[in-house]
């Protein structure tokens, strides 16, 4: 789960394919009253694998230290066969372990 404290780093990836939404930065203080969405990753590609490589490539460039943060939980969901394969649904996080 997401955190509140101070950022202590905050390097956000970039390049084709990437948008990163967010006000955060090193040296933010992140009240324990604060809305948990701190930044916002989208990506795109020319089909859902390509979009797939962008984000764990994104994930994986994303460096945030000084608060616990949900990237581990999303680059589990992006090594996920059910999901790679596209055959998730609603009850996906409860069928699936992702935290492994």
């Amino acid at each position: 789960m997401p955190s509140a404290g101070k950022i202590t780093e905050f390097l956000q990836p970039g390049g084709f394919g990437v948008r990163m939404d967010t006000a955060s930065y090193a040296g933010y203080v992140i009240p324990p009253y604060y809305d948990s969405m701190i930044a916002k990753l989208i990506v795109h590609g020319k089909n859902r694998e390509e979009a797939v490589a962008t984000a764990k490539r994104a994930l994986d460039e994303f460096q945030i230290s000084g608060i616990d943060t949900t990237i581990p939980f999303h680059q589990n969901i992006l090594l996920n066969n059910a999901f790679l394969s596209n055959d998730y649904n609603t009850n996906f996080l409860a069928e699936q372990d992702i935290m492994k």
